[in-house]
């Protein structure tokens, strides 16, 4: 495939970045993180959405009466590939337009789409995820939240974990188990839920950076006899884990290409930091580091394309969004230690402000986050090798037994 744009994207593009060089300033190192007071920071992220969405920009590749100009995949790329260069609050909608509204799009009512898709391009309200348990983090099959039906409702019970942004969304997508006595993958059923309903409990996570609840800060969600309405469900009854699929498909493309420090900041670090008397860059090891970044770097790149070229087709992210989220987490993970190291002891005192080691530090305490975040290494290390290599799956000890006789651990 020739990714030159063609006349065409080269005219749109170009719209794109006119649009943008009169509405927000170009990026300055790592932008804007989301220190300091959040519901300031949240104010600037709705502001930024409501002016993308008033000019047409929001979500783009949407259909018109959902808030979007139906304009085709290739045009929300490079609208995408403009805005990363400039200094824009980001952070709070990613899951929602990312993932929710993908799945809202595909399996809510005509109605429903009328009346949550335009807020969610808007940024008038905010969606969270509510998959993960402490018994279901990468084998999301094995979760334990209930649902009973109950009429025309279910009675939500139990408790989701690592939740990004729970304590400030307005709704969320829930996957819960409707039926024990049916296999793991097919007793469950997919909802969303106001996330202000009676019942519901938000505690945010203190996180290793120090903060609980900034930004889009981990929390958990306890659901105790939370009633949700039938209308409410996505899918058929027992149609949870094909739903939920299309979710976490979507969730490793956007999580995909881990933000922060990279080989860019990497090689610039490298070059000002002293070793011995002269520039570390002059270290066969550190330049040897540089080359396996820029390789990987590269890498990266020219696998995003396999993407680009499937959507714009029409096509849905595929297992080559795995690949580029195994290396570019643990690629953000690396260069942060390096950061760190190249600091002596400084690089373990803590940087309350901008600043280099402080961007290194957020990537070496962020990176492992993102290697769990929509599957771990080991998950898509398995994914990877069954649906591309075509190798046999692992034994499962648990295939075609009912949930409920499943072996849950130590009986202490």
């Amino acid at each position: 495939m020739d990714f030159k744009d063609t006349p065409e994207q080269a005219q749109f593009r170009e719209k794109c970045r006119s649009w943008l060089e009169a509405n927000a300033e170009l990026k300055v190192g790592q932008g804007r993180t989301v220190e300091g007071n959040l519901d300031e920071y949240l104010q600037k992220a709705k502001a930024w959405q409501k002016k993308k969405y008033d000019a047409g920009w929001a979500m783009l590749h949407w259909p018109e009466e959902y808030g979007g100009i139906g304009a085709s995949p290739i045009e929300r790329i490079i609208w995408s590939q403009e805005e990363s260069k400039f200094d824009v609050p980001g952070g709070v909608f990613e899951i929602g337009l990312g993932m929710c509204g993908p799945v809202m799009m595909e399996y809510a009512t005509a109605e429903q789409k009328k009346r949550y898709l335009p807020p969610m391009a808007e940024g008038k309200e905010i969606w969270c995820q509510l998959f993960s348990e402490p018994s279901a983090g990468s084998d999301v099959a094995g979760l334990r939240s209930k649902a009973v039906q109950d009429g025309d409702e279910w009675i939500i019970n139990g408790q989701k974990v690592w939740t990004s942004g729970a304590h400030y969304s307005d709704f969320g997508i829930l996957v819960v188990r409707h039926d024990p006595e049916l296999e793991k993958h097919k007793g469950l059923t997919f909802f969303f839920v106001d996330m202000k309903s009676p019942g519901i409990e938000v505690k945010p996570i203190k996180q290793i950076t120090g903060s609980a609840g900034s930004g889009s800060g981990f929390n958990e969600v306890y659901f105790n006899d939370v009633r949700i309405p039938d209308s409410q469900r996505l899918g058929e009854i027992g149609d949870g884990w094909k739903v939920a699929i299309t979710t976490l498909m979507n969730e490793r493309l956007a999580v995909g290409d881990a933000r922060g420090s990279d080989i860019e900041d990497a090689l610039t670090w490298a070059k000002e930091q002293d070793f011995n008397g002269e520039p570390m860059i002059k270290h066969g090891g550190v330049r040897e580091k540089l080359a396996d970044w820029f390789i990987e770097a590269n890498g990266l790149k020219y696998t995003k394309f396999r993407t680009i070229s499937a959507l714009s087709r029409g096509g849905t992210p595929g297992p080559e969004a795995s690949i580029t989220k195994i290396v570019s987490a643990n690629k953000l993970q690396s260069i942060g230690n390096f950061g760190i190291d190249s600091a002596d002891m400084a690089g373990m005192l803590r940087q309350d402000t901008g600043g280099d080691l402080h961007a290194f530090q957020m990537a070496w305490l962020g990176a492992p986050g993102l290697r769990i975040a929509g599957g771990t290494d080991e998950i898509l290390r398995n994914i990877i090798a069954e649906r591309v290599l075509g190798l046999p799956q692992d034994p499962r000890a648990d295939k075609g037994l009912p949930f409920k006789d499943i072996p849950q651990g130590s009986a202490n």
